[in-house]
């Protein structure tokens, strides 16, 4: 009974829902959203003060969500229209709407500000998404402040 009537009310009230990735709808995005965005500084949303956020938003509305620290965790995703709002849908059916004020884009959580050019992991995400359309997690690139430093001098 109790399961009907929130049904009732959320059909009642015009609350669209998005269930499935395959359900979103990918729309090109307005120029005021599409670049890369990044995190500056630390954010309560992100496991470290040293952790990275990034949006990545495509003309023709793919994203990739990037998030570095220890180890680099990208989920790709979409952009599209839910309730009269920008909102983005990674392909783990998850839906986060997308704020722009001021020059900031708030989005889950984080605030973000747009940037040149995404991180190198970022970057390196961006390539596996291509190669591997179908996986909804890339976890699998190194971060650069991980990898070993050679201590050698070049002899002469």
């Amino acid at each position: 009974m109790k399961k009907w009537m929130v049904l009732a009310a959320l059909a009642l009230g015009g609350c669209a829902q998005i269930n499935s990735y395959d359900e979103a709808v990918k729309t090109p995005a307005p120029l005021a959203l599409k670049g890369i965005w990044q995190t500056t500084g630390p954010q309560g949303k992100l496991i470290s003060d040293q952790a990275l956020g990034s949006l990545i938003i495509g003309a023709e509305g793919d994203t990739l969500d990037c998030r570095q620290w220890q180890r680099v965790i990208a989920k790709p995703g979409k952009l599209t229209r839910l309730d009269d709002e920008w909102v983005n849908v990674n392909r783990q059916a998850r839906v986060m709407p997308l704020t722009l004020e001021n020059g900031e884009l708030h989005y889950d959580g984080l605030t973000l500000r747009k940037v040149e050019r995404p991180t190198v992991e970022c970057q390196q995400a961006l390539e596996e998404v291509a190669k591997r359309p179908g996986d909804a997690v890339i976890q699998d690139i190194e971060p650069e402040i991980l990898k070993p430093v050679s201590n050698t001098a070049p002899q002469s």
